[in-house]
């Protein structure tokens, strides 16, 4: 979301659209916190992960107009499927979990490395390895969703210190007396 910022451009389109239901999706943001960080037993942890990909896809819904959208919630679905069909958890290849340096014993993870996978493919096969900062696995779904995101945040861009494009010249309005 910040690409723009670095191009001296800032991203109106994505900032000033007025979303539906925004509350929702920073509702489903702060629960899948919950659900990864606070201990519950994994039964339960596991169908929450998976309602919050539903509310997700309910936000996206909504707002389905804004450009980019349809982007991020094909990465979601894929990635909700694919958590639905292996427990709630995304399946992360081994070698991907290695080079991120990630600990393949924790316990609910919102990916992690799982026995005879379901669509394997589409879980956690790609790694931002470590040392590198944020160093974590990726999936597919991930590339949809930063890709949709990215769409998002370039649609209607401006340059940094432009008004908003809409001018109105008094001088040029007929009057009619």
């Amino acid at each position: 979301m910040a690409s723009p910022l670095v191009a001296l451009r800032w991203p109106a389109g994505l900032l000033m659209h007025r979303w539906r239901w925004p509350l929702l999706i920073w509702a489903v943001l702060a629960f899948q916190v919950v659900v990864l960080e606070v201990s519950m037993p994994t039964g339960l942890a596991a169908v929450l992960h998976v309602l919050t990909y539903v509310a997700a896809v309910g936000f996206l819904w909504m707002n389905r107009r804004v450009a980019g959208v349809w982007i991020v919630a094909a990465g979601a679905t894929l990635n909700g499927i694919v958590i639905a069909l292996n427990g709630g958890t995304l399946p992360a290849s081994a070698s991907a979990v290695a080079s991120a340096g990630l600990d393949p014993d924790d316990a609910f993870a919102n990916s992690g490395v799982v026995d005879n996978p379901v669509l394997p493919w589409l879980g956690d096969v790609f790694a931002w390895p470590a040392p590198m900062p944020l160093a974590n696995t990726f999936s597919v779904g991930d590339m949809l969703i930063v890709a949709g995101v990215f769409v998002a945040a370039w649609t209607g861009t401006r340059r940094l210190g432009q008004g908003s494009g809409a001018t109105t010249d008094q001088a040029d309005t007929p009057h009619h007396a």
